[in-house]
């Protein structure tokens, strides 16, 4: 059987599991092949490899180990045997995920992608107000950059939302619409800004690190690499945002007890 063949019979996505060898469970081990080109999956670990005819070589830093796969009866299923430099040192099955249970997958990497989408746009809503309510000229700034950052954020899941070939909900969106006008009427009415604004920022920060830890898992289960890539940019500047928070509340208290008129 020639590369070409081989490489369309294996194209898809494949659980893996171990079957004998100095080979680890594989619980949540997949590979991905399109082509001549594939990956094996492990939690963050990537490993690539090329599909030469029925074996998979893989490429540096793991050069030396091949797989060598071949198919059962069913077709749906291959056996493989893993090898470094010839030698055999484990077994395993790869078996097809089935097209229903990936298009289930793709929906829901849609909804938690729709849904961090309506969470930025609520946020962007909030900052306004909070930029708008801010007198301290670094806090202010920091408002700014962090708005701006979320705008990248916005950009990179409606994106996603596209490459999936969706649009935003507008259901969520509304709802969303609606919680940021609720808070930014409560902004206005209160005297005290600075403590609050900040309570509100560090939870919001959090709850968006939350969304985004989720939304990266579950396209790694997806096989989608690229949307849990964008989930994890968007998170390294939320933890960066919320430590930054984490590191002003002294300041904090002493702008909300002066607004108060209690000097400290």
């Amino acid at each position: 059987m020639d590369n070409e063949q081989h490489a369309s019979e294996l194209d898809g996505l494949w659980d893996v599991h171990r079957v004998s060898g100095a080979l680890p469970p594989l619980y949540t081990m997949r590979k991905r092949i399109h082509g001549s080109r594939g990956e094996t999956i492990l939690g963050p670990l990537r490993m690539a490899f090329e599909v030469r005819g029925n074996e998979l070589h893989y490429r540096a830093p793991f050069s030396g180990i091949v797989d060598v796969v071949e198919p059962d009866v069913s077709g749906d299923s291959y056996r493989g045997r893993a090898t470094f430099r010839g030698t055999e040192f484990g077994k395993f099955e790869m078996r097809r995920v089935q097209m229903a249970k990936q298009e289930e997958l793709e929906q829901q990497v849609v909804k938690h992608v729709d849904e961090a989408l309506a969470m930025e746009q609520n946020v962007l809503r909030m900052l306004d107000g909070m930029i708008s309510t801010t007198d301290d000229q670094e806090i202010k700034e920091k408002l700014r950059q962090h708005k701006a950052e979320t705008e990248t954020h916005a950009d990179r899941m409606e994106q996603r939302l596209t490459a999936h070939g969706a649009s935003p909900s507008m259901v969520r969106e509304a709802g969303g619409v609606l919680g940021a006008l609720m808070k930014g009427v409560v902004d206005i009415a209160r005297p005290e800004k600075a403590g609050r604004n900040a309570r509100d920022a560090y939870a919001t920060e959090h709850m968006e690190i939350a969304a985004y830890q989720l939304l990266e898992r579950v396209a790694r289960a997806a096989g989608d690499e690229e949307t849990a890539e964008a989930a994890r940019l968007n998170r390294d500047d939320e933890e960066r945002m919320a430590k930054a928070i984490d590191a002003n509340w002294d300041k904090f208290a002493e702008l909300s007890l002066r607004e108060e008129g209690i000097a400290v």
